[in-house]
């Protein structure tokens, strides 16, 4: 056999569908093509984004979407260079996604949901957020239908992205450079408020990871049933690791009561017994 005989040899014809040996070498070049194209263009972006640290999630969400419709259109010409009727396929597909629709419904909610997100730009790669079950993880990819969070235990979270339009997050990183959290603690009525207002302060200015400026401040938050509330706030620039500082605070409030003499108290409850009179 010739080779342009090869070339033109069919592996495939139907009344819409014609498939050369040509066409699928074309294809496989023409995907490898583009799956080095993007390669190069995604090292392009990332050097890029190093040197333009301020708008680098804006940038990586160019590069997202720059990635998708080079995807779409390449399939698209490879399916008409391949014999393929573009518009006799999108009938049958929107035929059979009629059929089906309301089983897939959530997939297309998903994809739809990453489309908006990498448009909108409210979620971005490294961003710090909390979803409403209290799960806190950094976004470390974005795709089209899901995206991958890892959490403080250092777990992958795979979520649907239709989660993220429709729930409600908390996204720290979009918040100022430095988020405020705080601390309570209760002492024992009768203890010196201003001596625990002193060693909260202490406590708090002395951790290495709590910043300085916004100043740390402590509130008398209210009189519990069997304690003083006390609340200190403070800023992080990290709020990924907060729970750290967090824990380490806690640390140093108890040692600084414990060598001042400042109780916390346990809750504490009146039982009252009443005799019947009437009884031996």
């Amino acid at each position: 056999m010739k080779l342009k005989e090869l070339i033109n040899y069919q592996l495939l014809k139907t009344e819409h569908i014609e498939i050369t040996v040509s066409s699928v070498v074309i294809v496989i070049m023409v995907l490898i093509a583009t799956f080095i194209g993007l390669r190069i263009i995604r090292g392009l972006f990332k050097r890029y984004i190093k040197k333009q640290e301020a708008t680098r999630r804006s940038h990586w969400s160019v590069y997202l979407i720059l990635r998708y419709v080079v995807w779409v259109v390449v399939i698209v010409l490879l399916l008409e260079t391949s014999g393929v009727k573009v518009s006799v396929l999108l009938a049958s597909i929107t035929a059979l996604l009629v059929g089906v629709g309301f089983g897939i419904q959530q997939l297309f909610s998903d994809i739809a949901s990453g489309i908006v997100l990498i448009i909108e730009r409210n979620l971005q790669i490294n961003d710090i957020i909390q979803l409403e079950d209290k799960t806190v993880g950094k976004v470390i990819h974005i795709g089209l239908r899901t995206s991958k969070l890892k959490t403080r235990d250092d777990v992958i979270l795979v979520v649907p992205n239709s989660k993220f339009v429709n729930d409600t997050i908390i996204n720290w990183s979009q918040m100022d450079y430095n988020t405020r959290f705080s601390v309570e603690v209760g002492v024992a009525y009768g203890s010196d408020t201003k001596l625990v207002t002193d060693l909260l302060l202490d406590c708090v200015l002395q951790n290495k990871n709590i910043s300085a400026q916004p100043r740390p401040f402590v509130r008398f938050s209210d009189f519990g049933d069997s304690s003083l509330d006390f609340e200190v706030f403070f800023w992080v620039k990290e709020p990924f690791l907060v729970e750290h500082a967090k824990s380490e605070l806690r640390y140093a409030i108890d040692d600084a009561f414990r060598k001042h003499g400042v109780q916390i108290p346990f809750p504490q409850r009146d039982l009252h017994i009443k005799s019947n009179p009437g009884q031996a």
